[in-house]
């Protein structure tokens, strides 16, 4: 019996199969340090202990990503190491916040499978969650993945195609963050005056810069999450692949993308949800990402008067800029250049 992890392929994978991913991780003001110098987020309550303190915070809290790619990693090795592609996402809730010091674990479930029609490869979709040490669950998602067939000539399984939710409900968002003393909430020690009632719905918003991914950062960022996938890694099997070189991990062009958005909501300090998502296009090494964003909706948060909620499409493009906001072409398929398509909830001081 081999003593290695091949990882799992298509046909490996049945509906109700529950997966108890290994390692737990202690996630450290170190790694936040190091999230900070990979993508450059400037969000006040995750910068500054003094900051989330005064507001009413016990501590500054881990960035909502960085939890998410902890989460997200260790579910690699059982899901997708014999990937393709990430494919999108739905009904993320990030439940409570993480602090530095709390150890994260995955669990994750099998609720659909799907052969595509090369008889090659076949879509998984997952719900994977996200705890503490202590049983604490900080984060639920689902997530859909084109995974490899091993062998190309065994019989495709029964499709099923879970019912995935259009978005999370406001009434799911409240616990998201603690009650917080919006009067204490300084605009600008945050680097933003602009706040929940000062955005429209159907507002568009350029955020100017641009951030060009790097080779060393895209490996180092996959690393910190112990993201194992070999098409992020193995520049020898991707190499014989269709594109011919290591593909950029989608959620590395999230962060990228959140991170650019603080100029322009740079007082949306926490991810509440992601009500669905769309990798539209591969990213590469020396492909430069730029974003904009779209105030889709406003919703109050039941039994809070301190934040409301913002629900944004986020949508980022490589190699360009986004002063048109490029998105859909007459609804017929994205434009040249849209890379990610991101449905959002985030809350902001009122």
């Amino acid at each position: 019996m081999s003593k290695t992890n091949p990882g799992n392929f298509f046909e490996d994978f049945y509906v109700g199969m529950i997966m108890r991913h290994a390692t737990p991780r202690t996630v450290t003001e170190g790694d936040a340090a190091l999230y900070t110098a990979l993508y450059g987020s400037r969000f006040a309550v995750q910068s500054s202990s003094a900051f989330a303190e005064t507001i009413g915070y016990p501590r500054s809290p881990l960035d909502d990503m960085l939890v998410f790619h902890v989460v997200f990693g260790k579910t690699v090795p059982d899901i997708s190491l014999n990937a393709v592609a990430n494919l999108g996402y739905a009904g993320c809730r990030f439940l409570a916040p993480v602090y530095p010091g709390e150890t994260l674990s995955s669990v994750s479930e099998v609720i659909g499978v799907k052969e595509n029609s090369n008889g090659k490869t076949g879509v998984v979709y997952v719900r994977s969650t996200g705890y503490k040490a202590d049983g604490t669950e900080v984060l639920d998602y689902v997530r859909w993945v084109m995974v490899r067939k091993k062998d190309p000539t065994s019989p495709a399984p029964d499709p099923v195609i879970p019912d995935l939710p259009d978005f999370v409900s406001p009434d799911a968002l409240g616990n998201a963050c603690p009650i917080i003393d919006r009067d204490a909430y300084d605009g600008t020690l945050a680097g933003a005056h602009f706040r929940f009632d000062d955005y429209a719905v159907g507002e568009k918003i350029d955020h100017v810069d641009g951030m060009t991914v790097e080779e060393a950062e895209h490996q180092l960022a996959t690393r910190l999450y112990q993201n194992t996938a070999k098409v992020h890694f193995n520049q020898f099997t991707e190499g014989q692949g269709r594109f011919g070189r290591r593909l950029i991990y989608g959620g590395h062009v999230i962060s990228l993308a959140r991170a650019l958005s603080f100029n322009g909501l740079g007082n949306a300090f926490h991810i509440a949800a992601i009500n669905g998502g769309t990798h539209v296009a591969p990213l590469f090494a020396g492909d430069t990402v730029f974003a904009w964003s779209e105030i889709l909706d406003k919703a109050d948060l039941p039994g809070r008067d301190d934040v409301g909620g913002l629900r944004v499409r986020l949508v980022a493009s490589k190699d360009r800029p986004c002063s048109d906001h490029p998105y859909r072409d007459q609804g017929k398929g994205y434009e040249d250049g849209v890379v990610l398509d991101l449905d959002l909830w985030l809350l902001m001081p009122r």
